[in-house]
């Protein structure tokens, strides 16, 4: 077990620095944040060590500027949105090192927060540089983990800077955020109340290959959505028209359909079109109807009440990836009764853990983020951990003594 922020004295933090990874990929419009889960999510964290009389040092990537500065991908609004969030004003660093951070830092007043520009403007981030780890480490006194978005890089700014501050002899923790996205995902993994469901969507086996292995030897069910059906269904003789389908996949599709026998459910029906678009003219198919011009979008009605029949019966769920086309109109269905579902089963005391990325887009937009167990802040973490794999941002944590 890793050690938390939580046991950490309250009153030796009181005038220490202390550097914080944190996930503030959020999206932008111009100069505004259109959604700020990812940050609210890192306010008690922040507020933990600003009552507790510590300075806060805030790093986080924002998009994918290919280790260039590049405007549109300064973090400059989400120090504007953090400072509405805390009530209290965030000061901004435009560089992610050097001199001007290392000033910035110096001058911080105890209580306060001050958050350095986009991490991956420096190429070394993505490389873990050593030396850059280092100097991110030589800010503070202490360096918290609460990016789980980004837990399975192996960055300067995650494991690298743990293993530089445990160098230096000061310790590496898990934020609050970070700690309950751990608890959730491996009280799921490791010890669910049964039945055990996963429900997986999403376009590619290949990109889940991991994850469909490893969840068919843990749990009772697994249903299956999203264009990877295709796949499955093409591996089962079925037509698939001109729908999406990993050719290159089908024989894996075949092994798994072998492996996972009763426990793999595949959709009964889909929602088809000519094309996947907004407003065309669709029609629910079962699977063995798909024509030669069809494209195969969501799941269709039938499957929403199988689905929904099996869910209804779980304990415990865990769900990454749509069953469709959602954020299109006229494929968003089978996704938002998907969500429904779960929260049903939540309200009747299941544990429903949500892997993020679409999956927390889905249950946002149907309106019921708020019932089910915990919705992840980070898709391919939660995907690498329910495949069994490592997460150098966890694995390069202090542990518990």
């Amino acid at each position: 077990m890793k050690k938390t922020i939580s046991e950490v004295a309250p009153g030796w933090l009181a005038g220490k620095t202390v550097v914080v990874r944190a996930d503030f990929n959020v999206p932008l419009m111009g100069a505004r944040v259109t959604d700020a889960r990812r940050i609210r999510e890192s306010v008690p964290t922040i507020e933990l060590l600003t009552h507790a009389g510590a300075r806060v040092v805030l790093l986080s990537h924002l998009g994918r500027p290919e280790r260039e500065t590049k405007a549109e991908f300064s973090l400059a609004p989400v120090a504007t949105e953090l400072a509405g969030l805390l009530g209290e004003p965030v000061t901004f660093v435009s560089s992610p090192n050097g001199p001007p951070a290392a000033e910035a830092v110096r001058r911080l007043a105890p209580h306060g927060v001050a958050l350095l520009e986009n991490t991956r403007f420096h190429a070394g981030d993505e490389t873990n540089d050593p030396e850059l780890a280092a100097f991110w480490a030589g800010l503070g006194d202490l360096f918290v983990n609460d990016a789980f978005g980004v837990a399975h890089r192996a960055h300067a700014s995650t494991s690298g800077l743990a293993e530089a501050m445990s160098a230096r002899g000061g310790e590496a923790v898990a934020g609050l955020l970070m700690a309950r996205e751990l608890r959730f995902l491996e009280e799921a993994l490791h010890a669910p109340e049964r039945p055990f469901m996963a429900i997986l969507g999403g376009a590619k086996i290949s990109s889940k290959i991991g994850v469909i292995s490893a969840l068919l030897t843990r749990v009772d069910r697994l249903l299956i959505g999203g264009a990877m059906a295709n796949t499955f269904f093409k591996a089962m003789g079925l037509h698939t028209g001109s729908s999406l389908v990993e050719d290159d996949s089908i024989d894996l599709a075949k092994k798994l359909l072998r492996e996972g026998r009763e426990r793999l459910l595949l959709p009964v029906d889909c929602i088809v079109a000519h094309q996947i678009a907004a407003r065309v003219p669709t029609r629910a198919v079962t699977r063995d109807q798909v024509g030669d011009d069809d494209m195969i979008g969501d799941i269709g009605p039938k499957t929403r009440a199988l689905f929904a029949e099996e869910i209804g019966k779980a304990k415990s769920i865990v769900w990454n990836g749509p069953m469709g086309v959602f954020e299109i109109d006229g494929f968003e269905e089978g996704t938002v009764a998907i969500a429904h579902a779960v929260a049903a089963a939540c309200d009747r005391g299941a544990l429903g853990v949500i892997g993020g990325g679409d999956s927390g887009a889905a249950v946002d937009r149907a309106g019921v983020a708020d019932r089910v167990t915990h919705v992840s802040t980070g898709g391919g973490a939660s995907i690498k951990l329910l495949a069994g794999g490592r997460l150098p941002g966890r694995d390069s944590l202090t542990d518990r003594g």
